[in-house]
């Protein structure tokens, strides 16, 4: 049983949520692709990954993933994954899912952070988050804040920034996970799991 899945029974959400392990996610069809000159991908490439693992017909995800590449460019990284979270006034963040690149291949990673807001309960989510100017695997294994006033949601999805170290961060979640809007915090990727949220 993963991390997620047991911190949600915890909150009493896993009868109300039913989210497919990670390993299925991976629908990378473009990370086997050989790398390109920069190992960048397109936004074509990124809305077919992502349709693949949101659904293909999850209403405005064209429209996140368009809004994403007009303000940061083209990324060199994804990661496909799924968390939970839960909240009163100070909340915390888990999450777990697979790191993927053209140029460095694909490794499991995980992620948790505390917030302060207006926050009350408990909520579950998948998540895609688009990586850029990433230099290697390894240098996501850090803090990331989020970037004020950065957050845009549009038809149950949502998106906010998160940076650090010029490494640039865009998750993207379903409604069911959109707690970003209400609070501040940050999230620590690691490579091993850990429920020390700090």
């Amino acid at each position: 049983m993963t991390r997620v899945r047991r911190f949600l029974m915890m909150l009493g959400l896993i009868s109300l949520v039913a989210l497919p392990g990670v390993a299925t996610a991976q629908t990378s069809d473009a990370s086997q692709e050989p790398a390109t000159d920069d190992g960048t991908y397109s936004e074509n490439e990124i809305l077919e990954e992502a349709r693949g693992f949101f659904g293909a017909t999850t209403e405005g995800l064209a429209e996140i993933i368009e809004k994403a590449f007009e303000d940061n460019g083209r990324p060199n990284a994804y990661i496909v994954g799924e968390e939970a979270s839960g909240a009163i006034g100070v909340g915390v963040r888990y999450g777990e899912g697979t790191l993927n690149s053209k140029l460095h291949g694909t490794r499991k990673i995980y992620w948790q952070g505390p917030s302060i807001g207006w926050d009350l309960g408990g909520n579950a989510s998948r998540v895609f988050t688009l990586v850029y100017d990433l230099p290697s695997s390894e240098a996501i294994f850090q803090r990331f804040p989020g970037v004020e006033g950065s957050f845009y949601f549009i038809a149950g999805l949502g998106v906010n920034y998160q940076r650090a170290a010029g490494i640039t961060l865009a998750p993207i979640r379903t409604g069911v996970g959109l707690r970003a809007g209400a609070n501040v915090g940050y999230l620590h990727y690691t490579k091993e799991s850990s429920w020390i949220p700090f």
